[in-house]
């Protein structure tokens, strides 16, 4: 190993993928200033904005992802860029010189670990769900060591090689200092009352959109307040049917909410869909959630995700397909029960696994070492 550790690391495509990818940067910084870090992502993803402004340099790779159906004709251009990709990837490495890949899941790193692994770079990879993914399942013969965060995962990946860290977040969550009532003044709200959080990740959920929309009549007239994250992707048109009915006072609507450390603490209760970082965000600050899985994601792994937490009575579900009718009702319900709020506050705290960025940056530094 040269004196300056030199690590790639690859993935993204949603911030479930991109936060964890840089806490376990920062991580590896925090322990050695002098590693060089080098990212891989995918061309039009959301990574090539995030990375950046993390202070990382990033690579693009032409990756996408396959085209259900997978006889679809047009994944014949999907298998094109991915050969691109693994010329492409196998020069950035060949360039870089890295002691240790890593993966995140997502399109890219496939690629990445295919031609780190073949050029005899050790790799590890960060498997955040409790249902692995495609690529994590075909790179996890290549990996030397495959960090997770749930317990059963030995169905996927040979047991020898697992290792329970947990799932890092993002480091802000966890060290804002505002106090409920001055994170909810923040927002322009009542102290005093109830506050629920839905939100659908950067981009937005159409159907938590959807279960508000329905029945903004019933939330103007109840004794709570919401704060909804439309994402940026549905704003406009929700900003049009909003403009159609009379303010409401009770409700404050973003399409992006840069402090969510701060939304986290005003909320009483959040409304999220179930990807694996957010939940790993909800068992560390323990926070009460009902939690709307997306039917839109590979093998179900959402729900998957989600019932690992309502098994344990830490954490509510709302199907996809009955929540524009139902999931205010029960959210308004819920809201109102101390009680309730109390017991998943204090069940989803028991599944924290905390200093997840440290752990796995060890692990990474390990290999360097070897």
């Amino acid at each position: 190993m040269s004196d300056s550790v030199r690590i790639i690391i690859s993935g993204g495509g949603t911030g479930g993928h991109i936060f964890p990818a840089v806490s376990i940067a920062n991580a590896i910084k925090a322990m050695r200033p002098d590693a060089a870090i080098l990212f891989v992502g995918a061309q039009g993803r959301m990574e090539m904005q995030r990375v950046p402004a993390a202070g990382y340099e990033i690579k693009g790779l032409p990756v996408r992802g396959l085209i259900r159906p997978l006889w679809s004709p047009k994944n014949v251009g999907v298998a094109i860029d991915y050969l691109k990709s693994l010329a492409m990837v196998r020069r950035i490495v060949k360039d870089f010189n890295p002691d240790v890949a890593v993966g995140v899941g997502g399109y890219a790193s496939g690629a990445t670990l295919d031609a780190a692994a073949k050029m005899g770079i050790p790799c590890l990879i960060q498997e955040q769900n409790s249902y692995a993914g495609m690529t994590n399942k075909h790179l996890a013969k290549k990996a030397a060591k495959i960090c997770v965060a749930y317990d059963g995962m030995e169905r996927f990946f040979p047991k020898e090689k697992i290792i329970k860290t947990g799932n890092p977040v993002r480091q802000s969550l966890l060290e804002t200092k505002l106090t409920r009532e001055e994170a909810i003044k923040t927002f322009g709200l009542n102290p005093d009352k109830k506050t629920i959080l839905f939100v659908g990740g950067s981009l937005g959920a159409r159907t938590v959109n959807e279960s508000i929309l329905r029945r903004l009549e019933t939330i103007r007239n109840s004794e709570v307040q919401i704060i909804w994250q439309t994402g940026k992707y549905y704003s406009a048109k929700i900003k049009e049917r909003l403009s159609a009915v009379e303010p409401i006072d009770n409700m404050v609507v973003t399409d992006f909410i840069s402090d969510m450390g701060a939304a986290y603490k005003a909320a009483d209760l959040v409304i999220s869909r179930a990807g694996a970082s957010s939940i790993s965000e909800f068992c560390l600050i323990g926070k009460p959630v009902i939690l709307v899985p997306s039917p839109n994601v590979a093998e179900d792994h959402q729900t998957k995700n989600a019932m690992a937490l309502v098994n344990r009575q830490a954490a509510m579900i709302m199907k996809d397909n009955v929540a524009p009718n139902e999931l205010l009702d029960l959210a308004l319900e819920t809201v109102m029960s101390q009680g309730k709020l109390e017991s998943l506050s204090m069940n989803i705290k028991k599944l924290a696994l905390p200093d997840s960025s440290d752990i796995i940056a060890k692990e990474v530094l390990k290999l360097a070492r070897n």
